[in-house]
């Protein structure tokens, strides 16, 4: 978008970005809570309601790749748009889904490609755009951390919808919830996508992906956000079912999880305001190496539920703090024109985690009884992506002027 063109106001993008983020985020953290009901009702073992899940996962950064491309082009209005439907759509055919395969095609495949359309590398997409560098990366900690609250929110919410109403029912109610983002996207409609397809751009998108793939910062930063995915995406689902293995209450999961999302409100937030202030790479290296430290804690103390909502809270000030300051990395090294695309191959890496994460969850767990191997490599994986994150060279690159329309 070109800097003479006028831009969102700063409010208006960051309310209805963050509402939006709410509702999408927000419904899709509390699947783990769906596992047990769906599995016992079903008579499917835990591996398919994760293959499922990770599936999911894994079409969400695949789709991402394109839906930033979407929204680079013909603005994120439209993509928004599509991502809303689908995802009621998906909500509604995971209630109705009788085997296998169709309960992969709509919690999998139709779900995942909504969160493409309506998450992360979409809305900070449109921030990028709208928002100077100067207050970038603390307006994508906002948008971050009102996503975190809807995951505060929202998992509760899901549980006693679960409670009074039956899963089923409740995946139909989240899917009219879902089509509140319809109108919430109209406030994203930017001024220079107006005539879609018209805007000037300094690189073609294959000169762009070009550059940064061949730049070792963003391939770091892509093997960092892969270790973010495995870590949160196997807590997230499989957190509920270890601690009913281990005798503790489902409420007791969903004030975990709960608790998690809010205090992920002020790491968020906190993330990208520091991100103003100091290196991005030093903020994330911390991140990684204190999500090990808190997993190995939780691991070694004694399992109560004191424990587990003190885990549930360290790790909520953890948990999406990477976005901020990653996004906010890739758009400082190359720009905002292709953000949206770049941010989307750097989530696809984030989500291939994610697939393991929860895949491994599931499968290590139907062969061993326990979920143990898989806590060991998350810890592993948090020291690597700590390490790797440092070299991380975050000044602008430097390229010859090319103009492509």
């Amino acid at each position: 978008m070109q800097a003479s063109q006028p831009r969102l106001s700063i409010t208006q993008l960051l309310v209805c970005g963050a509402a939006i983020v709410t509702l999408s985020m927000g419904v899709r953290h509390g699947f783990g809570l769906w596992l047990q009901p769906v599995t016992q009702a079903r008579d499917w073992s835990r591996e398919t309601f994760a293959f499922a899940i990770a599936i999911q996962n894994l079409v969400w950064g695949f789709a991402g790749i394109f839906a930033g491309m979407a929204a680079d082009r013909f603005g994120a209005f439209r993509v928004i748009l599509t991502g809303a439907l689908l995802y009621a759509l998906g909500l509604v055919g995971m209630a109705n889904a009788t085997t296998p395969l169709l309960f992969s095609l709509s919690s999998g495949v139709l779900i995942g490609m909504a969160q493409a359309g309506t998450t992360y590398a979409v809305i900070y997409g449109v921030i990028g755009r709208n928002v100077s560098a100067e207050k970038r990366s603390w307006a994508m900690g906002v948008a971050a951390a009102a996503g975190s609250f809807g995951q505060f929110l929202m998992v509760p919410t899901e549980g006693f919808l679960i409670s009074h109403f039956g899963w089923q029912q409740a995946l139909v109610l989240l899917g009219l919830a879902v089509m509140l983002i319809i109108p919430l996207a109209w406030g994203l409609r930017e001024p220079g996508f107006v005539g879609a397809g018209t805007v000037q751009r300094d690189q073609t998108v294959l000169q762009a992906l070009r550059e940064a793939f061949k730049y070792p910062s963003f391939q770091l930063l892509m093997a960092g956000y892969f270790v973010c995915g495995f870590q949160v995406v196997f807590i997230g689902v499989h957190m509920p079912s270890y601690l009913k293995d281990k005798g503790m209450s489902p409420q007791v999961a969903s004030y975990a999880l709960a608790l998690i999302g809010l205090f992920n409100v002020f790491g968020t937030y906190a993330a990208g305001a520091l991100g103003q202030r100091i290196q991005k790479k030093n903020i994330l290296a911390f991140i990684y190496f204190a999500r090990s430290a808190a997993i190995t804690l939780f691991l070694v103390a004694p399992l109560t539920p004191t424990s587990v909502y003190l885990f549930a809270s360290v790790m909520g000030l953890l948990w999406l703090s990477t976005v901020p300051p990653t996004n906010a990395t890739v758009a400082q090294i190359f720009g905002v024109t292709h953000l949206s695309m770049l941010s989307g191959f750097v989530f696809f890496s984030h989500q291939i985690g994610s697939f393991m994460g929860v895949w491994l969850g599931g499968f290590l767990y139907d062969k061993t009884g326990s979920y143990d191997v898989v806590w060991y490599i998350a810890i592993a994986l948090g020291i690597f992506a700590a390490l790797i994150n440092l070299p991380v060279k975050e000044m602008a690159i430097q390229r010859t002027r090319v103009v492509a329309v």
